[in-house]
């Protein structure tokens, strides 16, 4: 019998994710459903019993060969992380179209499906269509003998001297009051920081995020320790300490025991997103249809957003798991009393669509109400502005959230850029975002500088003009000096970014010199 584990969603391999139902501004490519064909309508018809395998509830295991034959529009599976699927009956209700689904068509279609829906719950919206699980591949042998253990030889003779271990690596010391982990990276550390601890119980969980990488240090600590988490940062010799206060005093013999993935660095990627219970705790008005949600960490929990990095928000809407990807944002634009590092709770600015199934049940909670919050995500990284002098931001609607985090650090981290300027996109006057605030910087600050182009103005907007995004308003916006080094980065719905990178390059700037956030 096929051992396929019980389905709990999100699963414990999950990328966490689920297609979008916001309207076309909020970023995502769709075409136009039938009717009856909307995300609840697939919930439903999931739910009905109706085989959608056409197994008859058997689980198979299903080999290479096997999925190569189910390739066609009406007889459609593909593989996910080891799991098949029988996406022939989701077919008319994917809001990007067949032609997407069929990309992967009778293969493996991971990597497809990481590069382009990283944020989809798969499992919670396909469970009813597993056909089961990919045989396993039995490692090849030559003429009979099997492949030698890693390490097992030493290197031979002549051979170069080993590559310098790069990966990080912690330790801990102890007084009779309190335990201290020290993390080494091994590498600077950005000011707004890379590191996510939970600690629940004597559990402990800690991630810190290095470029695309991830290291994981995974315990059940020897004994208890009080809740609260005490963190300091040596940003410049990338160093952290995680200091906690025992509840009985007196010696461990032991850290504590190590759990899976414990000391690992692995592609960020290949890690199941982690999720933790946060608390509203306010929502702000920035104007009529968009709101900053403060979310608290659970005591435990400390996070740290890296700048261009976005979470997920997770939660159960009419009985099926929603995910969606959001930017957070610092408390103001400009400097204040705090580092963005030093900021113990999440702001999410998030417009609330009328027909929005998340954003309206985001709107609903109430003071006190909880979420579910995944550590960090994103390929950005701030290495992308090393010696860059002059930064270009295009941003449409909230495509801005990004940019906000960008802005601040560029002004007070990065000594050598030395004008950034917004280019911002968007409807009607009212729907500029923290329009007061960018106003009130750029006159303060003579390195920043802001546009507003709106498509259908209603009135005077100061510094702007009417219009969208062509290759005029690039060539009059992008000014690069002589000898400058130049950075564009993008971000909005779907179309807008995929016609903004190509204006781009049209241009002349080169793939090292673009950065266009998806999701």
């Amino acid at each position: 019998m096929l051992n396929v584990p019980t389905q709990s969603f999100p699963a414990s391999g999950s990328q966490q994710r689920v297609s979008r139902s916001e309207p076309s501004g909020s970023g995502r490519n769709k075409v136009v459903l039938k009717p009856g064909h909307s995300l609840m309508d697939w919930i439903r018809f999931a739910k009905s019993g109706t085989d959608l395998t056409g197994l008859r509830g058997r689980l198979i295991e299903v080999s290479p060969e096997e999925l190569k034959k189910h390739n066609r529009r009406e007889d459609c599976w593909t593989c996910i992380r080891g799991m098949v699927y029988n996406v022939t009956p989701y077919m008319d209700y994917h809001p990007g179209g067949e032609d997407e689904l069929m990309k992967a068509a009778g293969l493996d279609g991971t990597d497809l499906f990481d590069q382009v829906h990283r944020w989809v719950n798969y499992e919670s919206m396909l469970k009813e269509c597993l056909v089961g699980r990919m045989a396993l591949k039995t490692t090849a042998t030559v003429k009979g003998i099997p492949p030698p253990l890693m390490g097992s030889a030493p290197p031979p003779p002549g051979a170069p001297p080993p590559i310098k271990d790069s990966r990080p690596r912690y330790d801990w010391f102890q007084t009779d009051a309190a335990v201290h982990l020290v993390i080494y990276t091994r590498r600077k550390i950005p000011s707004s920081g890379c590191m996510t601890a939970d600690l629940t119980a004597d559990l402990l969980r800690v991630e810190i995020l290095l470029g695309k990488m991830s290291y994981m240090l995974n315990l059940s600590l020897a004994h208890e320790v009080d809740a609260n988490i005490s963190v300091h940062t040596a940003f410049s010799v990338g160093k952290i300490q995680l200091s906690m206060r025992k509840l009985t005093k007196g010696k461990w013999g032991t850290l504590g025991q190590p759990l899976e993935q414990h000391n690992t660095f692995l592609c960020k990627k290949d890690r199941a997103v982690f999720y933790r219970d946060c608390v509203l705790v306010s929502k702000t008005e920035v104007n009529y249809n968009t709101q900053v949600f403060r979310l608290q960490f659970p005591q435990g929990t400390v996070m740290h957003v890296p700048v261009g990095k976005h979470i997920y928000l997770k939660a159960c809407i009419k009985d099926s798991e929603v995910v969606r990807p959001y930017t957070p944002v610092d408390q103001r634009l400009a400097s204040g009393p705090h580092s963005p590092s030093q900021e113990a709770d999440l702001h999410l600015m998030i417009k609330v669509y009328p027909e929005g199934l998340f954003t309206q049940h985001l709107n609903s909670l109430q003071t006190g109400d909880r979420v579910s919050v995944s550590g960090p995500e994103g390929s950005f990284s701030v290495r992308l502005l090393r010696d860059v002098t002059h930064l270009f931001l295009l941003a449409a609607g909230t495509g801005f959230t990004p940019m906000a985090r960008l802005i601040r650090f560029s002004l007070q981290e990065m000594d050598t850029v030395r004008n950034t300027k917004l280019l911002f996109f968007n409807r009607h006057e009212e729907d500029i975002l923290w329009h007061n605030e960018l106003e009130e910087l750029a006159a303060d600050d003579e390195r920043f500088q802001v546009e507003y182009v709106l498509s259908e103005p209603r009135g005077l907007c100061s510094n702007g003009r009417q219009g969208g995004m062509d290759e005029d308003v690039l060539k009059e916006f992008l000014v690069r000096p002589q000898g400058s080094r130049c950075l564009v980065c993008v971000c909005g719905p779907t179309a807008f970014t995929e016609l903004t990178v190509r204006l781009l390059k049209q241009l002349g700037f080169s793939e090292e010199e673009l950065h266009a956030f998806q999701g």
